[in-house]
């Protein structure tokens, strides 16, 4: 499961910090999300898809990664970025 490009644009365009820009640990972040959000719904629906079940455990380790390695760098970068995304409860 994939999301679409004009989603993935919107995403690009909402949370980097310039124009173009698909490495930024705050939009590799959101496109994971994105993704996880999509396979979640997928996973409603196809109960016995185990091997899509172990993308989406990989998709959500390498996400909790990134958020390390941006809470090591800059807490408030952090702090807000989960705050946009609305991952913490």
């Amino acid at each position: 499961m994939s999301i679409t490009a004009e989603e993935k644009a919107r995403v690009m365009k909402e949370y980097g910090t310039k124009e173009g820009d698909t490495g930024s640990p705050e939009v590799q972040v959101a496109i994971l999300s994105s993704r996880i959000a999509t396979l979640t719904e997928h996973f409603k629906t196809h109960k016995k898809d185990n091997h899509g079940r172990r993308g989406l455990l990989k998709m959500v380790a390498t996400r909790r990664k990134l958020l390390d390695y941006v809470k090591n760098k800059d807490e408030d970068r952090y702090q807000d970025l989960i705050k946009r995304l609305g991952l913490r409860r």
